[in-house]
């Protein structure tokens, strides 16, 4: 059972809504950002998209569940430091030492990210209003952490190289966490989270085990 009730969680994000705007722009401003930055490839793309990663994972550790949450649900200190971690990995691996890759290419990856991509910031919203609980009392796009997690993982699978492991944990703990939340407070727009989790998680898994496989095939030929 969770220790707040429905109306006390949405109100929740109502006074967190309210408080942070406009936020919410500059969020859907860095999404479009680091989309833009996977199609037209610059020398500075994957470390500029690591840095907006590692700022939306901030935002949310610090100011939403730290600040905000925290008031309702004494876990939510326990969330925002594994948030806090998380962005501090987007920095290790994505601009310290980069090790992340985004392309945009023709490929079942791309296109499942891109759909991931397009729930999180348009359908994600539209859904909330249709299901009688729109903004401001809904969880928003680059500011709450369910449709945050479901554009990481888009995110990750337009990546075109291997991605660290230690890179995936949080979110697909994240996701399973939140769809049990969800079923109880009646978030349904939140079910594709365990999707996108559970399918990221397996196709980043075969696309490097794939990659690791061909490329020993070659190395013996």
């Amino acid at each position: 059972m969770l220790p707040f009730a429905v109306d006390q969680f949405l109100g929740g994000f109502e006074k967190y809504n309210q408080a942070i705007w406009p936020m919410h722009v500059v969020a859907y401003i860095l999404g479009i950002a680091a989309l833009a930055l996977v199609v037209k490839k610059t020398p500075y793309s994957d470390r500029a998209i690591s840095m907006i990663l590692a700022f939306l994972w901030a935002w949310m550790g610090i100011v939403y569940h730290l600040m905000y949450f925290s008031t309702i649900n004494g876990a939510a200190l326990g969330f925002g430091v594994l948030f806090i971690v998380q962005a501090v990995l987007w920095i290790i691996f994505g601009v310290v030492r980069p090790k992340l890759s985004f392309q945009w290419e023709t490929n079942p990856y791309t296109i499942i990210g891109a759909v991931m991509i397009a729930y999180a910031m348009v359908v994600y919203p539209i859904l909330g209003t249709l299901l009688g609980h729109g903004y401001p009392r809904s969880p928003s796009f680059g500011v709450a952490p369910c449709p945050t997690t479901i554009f990481t993982f888009g995110l990750l699978l337009l990546t075109n190289a291997k991605v660290s492991k230690s890179l995936l944990v949080i979110p697909f703990l994240w996701s399973l966490l939140g769809i049990s939340a969800s079923y109880q407070l009646g978030i349904r727009e939140d079910i594709v989270l365990l999707v996108a989790g559970v399918l990221s998680v397996g196709l980043l898994f075969w696309r490097d085990r794939t990659a690791l496989h061909i490329g020993r095939h070659s190395a013996h030929a």
